[in-house]
């Protein structure tokens, strides 16, 4: 895109979207603000569910990078009853980030990977457990949503605001058989067809800097994740754990990590690739335990999240500037009004209060 045209573009999507003079890109916090006004915050759930790849039925051992515990703070130590963690999880997020209303975040491995019973038990523990929990979103594979599992998550919809957390990783197939994900592209492209035309909103995890991946790789992953019309999406560095193969491999010196420097400038590139209708939930990996063993950075999250904010607006750019799955001009999308959101209408004016 020539740099006119792209400076025009860049200032139609701020015209038209408001979270973009404000932040540069769409975080999560301005969309739960504007659907509901007022603090939301996932309350993570570790609810026993185990994975398709590692029970032997699509592989073992899980893929190269994975240990729950490095990322999902409920999978560290045995599993306390759903009603504990809930209830523990909002008390938290009451006291210590003033939150008003909550979504029940099934994180930890595959949690759709049960029979339909199992599932419905579990979520409906979770959401019965406060009045001021407005949300369910769900962490899962591509490979793990049959039908009657839609079906299922589909009927939380009518009172709750959904969410199905894919993950995906990248879009190119020889990847996704060196991280060991065990499942192809297509599987992804099949799972989001499905879901989508049921009022769940659909989030993808992808990871920046995966073994052997270029950056002509990585911004194919976002156009590619963009054009399949996902409403959210989770972007993280590639980290290693302690005691995974990954470690194993950088210990080799087979895998680089980036430094904070070159991780900035590719995230802001990705993130003008994506539309800037896509509310972004994560933007840096994150660890818990003293589980990380690279790459080891000297600044915190919120200071990588202002240093990306920085190289947008360096770059007089902003989330989806080189996007072409948008239309510049169209409106801003409205939360849906449901009784979720207790009547209240999007308030894209103060997005990111």
């Amino acid at each position: 895109m020539r740099m006119k045209t792209l400076e025009a573009h860049v200032n139609q999507l701020m015209a038209t979207r408001p979270w973009l003079r404000e932040r540069r890109y769409y975080p999560f916090s301005c969309f739960l603000r504007a659907a509901f006004g007022c603090k939301v915050h996932k309350v993570t759930i570790h609810a026993g569910f185990t994975c398709p790849n590692r029970d032997g039925r699509v592989g073992v051992g899980g893929c190269i990078y994975c240990v729950n515990a490095s990322f999902s703070h409920p999978a560290k130590g045995p599993m306390k009853p759903i009603r504990e963690q809930v209830a523990v999880g909002t008390r938290f997020m009451r006291e210590r980030y003033g939150a008003e209303k909550f979504i029940a975040y099934f994180q930890a491995f595959s949690n759709t990977y049960a029979d339909v019973s199992t599932l419905k038990a579990r979520y409906d523990e979770a959401l019965s457990v406060d009045k001021d929990i407005v949300g369910l979103s769900i962490g899962t594979r591509p490979d793990c949503v049959p039908d009657e599992v839609l079906d299922l998550v589909q009927s939380y919809t009518e009172r709750y605001h959904v969410w199905l957390e894919y993950g995906i990783q990248s879009v190119h197939d020889r990847t996704l058989r060196i991280i060991n994900r065990g499942h192809s592209l297509a599987t992804f492209e099949d799972a989001i067809r499905r879901t989508k035309g049921r009022g769940i909103r659909i989030c993808a995890h992808v990871i920046l800097g995966l073994p052997g991946e270029t950056w002509d790789d990585m911004m194919q992953t976002a156009e590619v994740v963009c054009g399949l019309g996902v409403d959210g999406i989770k972007i993280h560095h590639l980290y290693v754990a302690k005691d995974t193969p990954l470690a194993e491999r950088h210990a080799r010196g087979e895998v680089p990590t980036f430094t904070v420097e070159e991780y900035v400038p590719l995230a802001a590139d990705f993130l003008e690739r994506i539309s800037p209708d896509i509310a972004v939930q994560r933007l840096v990996g994150d660890t818990h335990g003293g589980l990380l063993v690279a790459p080891i950075w000297p600044k915190s999250k919120p200071e990588v999240f202002a240093a990306i904010e920085r190289e947008l607006a360096r770059r007089d750019s902003c989330q989806g500037a080189r996007c072409q799955h948008v239309e510049v001009a169209s409106a801003p999308r409205p939360a849906t009004v449901s009784a979720a959101t207790n009547g209240t209408t999007a308030r894209h004016e103060s997005a990111c209060v």
